[in-house]
């Protein structure tokens, strides 16, 4: 039996149109061109003497040959994966790149000062840094197109992924500084201010509305936003009202002044900040990058919010392990 000529960038860029169907995709996601992507592509199945894509669908649909052969480069991949970190295991300082993705909550202060110190940690390492929402990070974690990445912990399955908490972060109800409003009133839909929403395409909109269902409690749809500064905005000027989090909260640094945050009324809920890894990154890279952000956590977040709203001491904390808090409810 005659050997193949294949490459393991040929691999590798086969394997991202098979899961993609695009080679534009693909040629974005790399840096290369569309004609460099169709090239390396063309010469996988000169090798193989088969045609692994039906280049006449768009998007491009694997053929038969192609689907069997998708298995064994995943496979062969991963393996070979597995096999550079292991000769990077014990030396920070050989790991050559890391995709990396955090919540938006953290970009203010923990998001560059985690880079910095990685950055120092890894002098040989390239970083492909993302900034999302926390539905957006899992699913490019499920997708394999991260490494690690700090979200909220879905409400969906995780499997597949490795995670490690890292904040409990309570929900709380936010009013204007000025408001005489009761918390309780609000939550009763008694208030003259319009319940301010949170999306309910990501995860602390959905957190908020499985919480409302428990309660019986039925809020006018009026203003829905993706945007957490847009809604602390709005209450600031005493245009509504909101069920945030601390941390969240804390984004809007700039309107603190013209806020006050409020205990969740009736029975109070929890979001929890974790990392979450796949099969493949370091364990040491995991245990360096959650210590750090533990120590930036408490810097930048717990420490201040204890201070300027003590009552928040007892249940905005760190969170040290997968599983129901018994103080939760």
């Amino acid at each position: 039996m005659q050997r193949t000529t294949l490459s393991l960038r040929g691999l590798e860029i086969f394997q991202l149109v098979a899961k993609s169907g695009s080679l534009g995709k693909v040629a974005t996601e790399t840096g290369l061109s569309i004609s460099t992507v169709s090239h390396h592509l063309r010469k996988v199945e000169e090798s193989l003497g088969v045609s692994l894509l039906d280049h006449s669908r768009r998007p491009m649909a694997l053929t038969p040959a192609g689907s069997t052969f998708a298995r064994y480069v995943e496979d062969g991949l991963r393996l070979i994966r597995r096999g550079e970190i292991e000769l990077t295991l014990g030396d920070l300082s050989q790991i050559h790149e890391l995709r990396f993705g955090i919540v938006d909550d953290f970009d203010n202060e923990i998001a560059p000062d985690l880079t910095r110190f990685l950055a120092r940690a890894m002098p040989k390492c390239t970083f492909n840094h993302y900034t999302r929402p926390s539905h957006d990070i899992i699913s490019l974690l499920a997708g394999q197109k991260l490494d690690i990445g700090v979200a909220t912990r879905p409400v969906t399955d995780i499997s597949g992924l490795t995670e490690y908490p890292l904040l409990r972060d309570p929900f709380v109800v936010a009013l204007p500084a000025s408001s005489t409003e009761a918390p309780e009133n609000c939550l009763a839909g008694l208030s003259k201010l319009p319940f301010l929403r949170y999306s309910r395409n990501q995860i602390i909109g959905n957190l908020i509305e499985a919480q409302l269902r428990r309660l019986r409690v039925s809020l006018p749809n009026r203003f829905e936003f993706e945007s957490n500064q847009s809604i602390i905005s709005m209450v600031a000027d005493s245009s509504g009202w909101a069920i945030t989090t601390p941390s969240s909260y804390l984004r809007a640094r700039r309107f603190h002044d013209r806020v006050t945050l409020h205990p969740f009324p009736s029975k109070g809920f929890i979001r929890t900040l974790s990392l979450f890894t796949t099969a493949d990154c370091p364990q040491n890279v995991t245990d360096m990058i959650t210590t750090t952000l533990r120590r930036l956590i408490t810097r930048h977040m717990i420490e201040p919010a204890s201070s300027q709203t003590p009552w928040l001491a007892s249940s905005f904390r760190l969170q040290s392990s997968v599983g129901t808090d018994p103080s939760d409810t």
